[in-house]
């Protein structure tokens, strides 16, 4: 009896529990169990292979589309924004325009007061013409101090030639004159002689007379010649005496020649100056064409200034940030408006450094604009930038203060768009876009 109960409880301690009966069992191979399903499902097999060959040939696209575009939605439309400033300073008397209006080169967009610009060119022009008055002036000088100075010289040389000939018929006068004197001195000495012959014949007469020796008639014979040789001797004093005169109005008249000989060479020195008298009219003439000059340039500049009143579009394009208004007062180089020309636009796309490797100008880009709804326009990369927007940036990055982090950098890329495309009345500066390019 206590042996069965024994083997009992031995039995009972051997049987399994559920949960150990359920896991003893032997478990199907996950193999046995697919080729279980594709046994009951035969077509399953080649609707898993034809969604993995679509998976596959999806992949392969997909990664073809990436591989060959580069995209950024970093990118704005860019134009020129031309500044509208004065070049001259006045009152303003009319604004034509106001802003978003789009206007016409040469437009009139700004008048400014035009008529103390107006006097300035007057008083320029009536300048100018004092100016070219003594420029003619002078040039009529020239000939006629060329013609003045010429005829003066040859007067002067012939007064020269005149003097001299008068030196030299003075000179002749007083050799006459010295010749004169001898003569008279000759004279003189002829009758003194013949004055103290008569004189001693008179006093042996006088001697003979009182004795009666000779008749009384001779003896005043005698004294009438003594007489005569005394009238002789005093008319030859005075002939002699008229001939040392003659020599020294001679002389004189020889001084006054050589005086109008000096004089003569003097206006001939004088007189030969006349090349640089000509040389300083030529000079004072082209004095007076540098003051015309002048005049011409003051006149232009006055009518420049003129013209700059009024102030016109340089381009076609639409007026932005306008701050003039009638009444005011401006100044040379002050900001009044701005025009945006629309007909040369482009795109600025900044890339990752990573994504230039094989972009180069004149590939194909497609850009998308948002304030178009996604509207997809053409066109070519133009040019890359010559460095990163950080390198351009206020405050560039200093790469060698010891904390350095690499950090992908972006570089500008110009995009021109291709020409056929009509938005320059819907693309405007600044606008968001997408940029593809097409690397391949």
């Amino acid at each position: 009896m206590k042996d069965q109960v024994e083997t009992e409880e031995r039995r009972e301690d051997t049987k399994p529990d559920r949960g150990e009966q359920k896991d003893a069992q032997p478990k199907e191979p996950k193999a046995e169990k697919t080729r279980g399903y594709f046994r009951e499902h035969p077509r399953a097999k080649w609707y898993i292979l034809v969604g993995l060959l679509i998976a596959a040939v999806a992949g392969f696209l997909v990664w073809r589309h990436y591989s060959v575009r580069e995209s950024t939605d970093d990118a704005q439309i860019d134009g020129y924004i031309y500044p509208v400033s004065p070049r001259v300073g006045g009152h303003v008397v009319a604004v034509t325009v106001d802003d978003n209006q789009y206007v016409e080169a040469g437009t009139v967009l700004v008048q400014i007061d035009p008529r103390d610009y107006q006097v300035a060119l007057s008083r320029a022009q009536a300048d100018l013409a004092d100016a070219e008055a003594s420029a003619k002036a002078a040039q009529v000088r020239i000939p006629i101090s060329s013609t003045t100075t010429q005829s003066q010289l040859s007067t002067a040389q012939a007064g020269t030639e005149e003097a001299n000939a008068g030196v030299t018929v003075a000179e002749k006068q007083v050799a006459v004159a010295r010749a004169r004197l001898n003569a008279a001195q000759a004279r003189v000495s002829e009758a003194n002689a013949n004055y103290t012959k008569a004189t001693q014949d008179l006093e042996r007469y006088r001697q003979l007379v009182a004795k009666d020796e000779i008749p009384r008639q001779q003896y005043d014979t005698a004294v009438a010649a003594a007489a005569a040789s005394r009238a002789a001797v005093d008319s030859a004093k005075a002939a002699e005496a008229e001939a040392e005169q003659g020599i020294a109005v001679a002389q004189s008249q020889v001084t006054q020649a050589q005086s109008r000989v000096a004089q003569a060479t003097s206006n001939v020195q004088s007189a030969q100056t006349g090349p640089q008298q000509v040389a300083i009219s030529r000079a004072q003439l082209g004095s007076a064409e540098a003051a015309v000059q002048l005049q011409q340039a003051v006149v232009e500049q006055a009518r420049l200034n003129l013209e700059y009143t009024t102030i016109k579009a340089a381009v076609s394009g639409v007026v932005g940030k306008r701050n003039v208004q009638i009444g005011q007062n401006v100044q040379p180089g002050q900001a009044l408006m701005a025009l945006v020309p629309l007909n040369n636009l482009w795109v600025t796309a900044n890339f990752k450094e990573t994504q230039l490797k094989k972009m180069h100008p004149g590939q194909k880009v497609e850009v998308s604009v948002d304030a178009l709804g996604g509207r997809k326009l053409n066109a070519h990369v133009d040019s890359l930038g010559g460095a990163t927007g950080a390198t351009f940036s206020l405050l560039p990055p200093e790469n060698a203060t010891g904390n350095y982090v690499k950090v992908v950098q972006r570089l500008p890329v110009k995009i021109v768009f291709e020409p056929g495309q009509d938005t320059r009345h819907e693309l405007r500066p600044g606008m968001s876009v997408d940029a593809t390019v097409f690397i391949q």
